[in-house]
């Protein structure tokens, strides 16, 4: 998690939001990203999808079995479709997203009862607070 925090500095230092991403493969990291929307151009620059499209170029595969995807923030419905199109494994996220969480917050498209093919083991609040007090003074620092 504390790479994922890494990636998210580099994300407010573009100045996007601060969430940060990696996915890891037996213990290495195979794919890093952070928030990119605005500098991109592209809705769909996510921390989660910008690791992702980084660790699948990296292993050259679309599928990610195995992996575990860390994150600052709690993933939204698009990035939690990613991971599960990509077969990762785990997740372990952050700080709850009470807007927009998909993995427990508002839904859950992660577990099994939803009727996906591919469910997804989660770990959520995983220094949460550290995660959340970097958005909160994001935040407030743009208010």
């Amino acid at each position: 998690m504390r790479q994922a925090i890494a990636c998210a500095k580099f994300a407010e230092e573009e100045g996007e939001v601060p969430i940060g991403a990696i996915v890891a493969y037996q213990d290495e990291v195979i794919g890093a990203g952070w928030n990119q929307p605005i500098g991109r151009h592209d809705p769909t620059a996510h921390a989660e999808v910008v690791a992702l499209r980084d660790a699948a170029a990296r292993v050259e595969n679309y599928r990610l079995p195995d992996t575990t995807l860390y994150v600052t923030l709690e993933p939204c419905p698009m990035c939690a479709g990613a991971m599960m199109h990509a077969r990762v494994k785990r997740l372990v996220f952050g700080a709850l997203d009470p807007k927009r969480g998909a993995a427990g917050s508002i839904v859950n498209l992660l577990t099994a009862d939803q009727g996906f093919n591919h469910i997804i083991e989660v770990e959520a609040g995983v220094l949460a607070d550290e995660c959340g007090e970097r958005l909160r003074a994001f935040f407030r620092a743009r208010r």
